[in-house]
């Protein structure tokens, strides 16, 4: 019997750049799915796949294609994939749990893979001094505000939705990527019992291991698949980052 792997990746951040970067970027994601569908046992997405997804209750952003249809022929395989919403693709109905499949987790996700333990979340939010973003997490999840946004035009909607996030995504990138609230919030999951807790947002790849006492977990970063194009594998016990190329 082949031994059992779990996958893991996270912005991705689909159609943030022009047409021909953006289909190289989505054919270099679907031959990477391609390649983990032959021996994953779960998928784990966590969070901005897409750099902007807004979802009317009969309209979905035009594109992807590739990847929603190479997620569902996997799905029809048999291997479950998890979606977590991140701060760019939090807007989401029933299109990609009833029609591609997915798994959808709006928040957090508590799961023991092989007898460990694993707490995954985006992250967004969780960094220290971003009380703007914080207020407008708010805002913006909030049902009764998306049903007021979702009584204009998609055509409108939608065009509106992606402009910000482009702007939200050139301003991130000039800042540094800070993450010690995100540290200090893996470890305190990491004393709770978690061995693994895993985010990324930051579009920065690392894998820090924590100590308190006796216990002793992984705080993990996954990167993005803008510049570092990285992943997570957990096999044996044992997790790796891995850079796909």
């Amino acid at each position: 019997m082949s031994e059992k792997k779990y996958y893991f990746f996270s912005d991705v951040h689909l159609g943030f750049r022009d047409r021909e970067e953006e289909n190289q970027k989505e054919r270099k994601l679907v031959s990477f799915l391609e390649r983990i569908r032959t021996d994953a046992e779960k998928i784990y997405i966590l969070g901005d796949l897409f750099d902007c997804w807004i979802e009317y209750r009969k309209v979905v952003p035009k594109g992807y294609y590739r990847t929603l249809a190479a997620l569902n022929e996997i799905v029809e395989q048999g291997i479950e994939i998890n979606f977590f919403s991140g701060n760019h693709d939090f807007w989401l109905n029933t299109y990609l749990q009833d029609d591609v499949g997915l798994k959808l987790h709006n928040n957090s996700l508590e799961a023991e893979l092989d007898g460990k333990k694993f707490y995954m979340v985006h992250g967004d939010g969780l960094s220290k001094g971003d009380v703007g973003y914080k207020i407008i997490k708010k805002i913006l999840r909030n049902r009764f505000n998306q049903f007021l946004y979702s009584l204009v035009h998609p055509d409108i909607g939608i065009w509106l939705a992606q402009g910000s996030s482009r702007k939200s995504r050139f301003h991130t990138d000039e800042k540094s990527h800070g993450d010690s609230g995100m540290k200090e919030f893996a470890e305190k999951k990491i004393n709770e019992g978690f061995d693994y807790v895993i985010m990324g947002h930051i579009h920065r790849p690392q894998n820090i291991e924590m100590t308190n006492g006796t216990k002793t977990g992984h705080y993990i970063t996954l990167g993005d698949w803008i510049k570092n194009f990285t992943y997570g594998e957990y096999s044996k016990g044992t997790f790796e980052l891995k850079k796909w190329s």
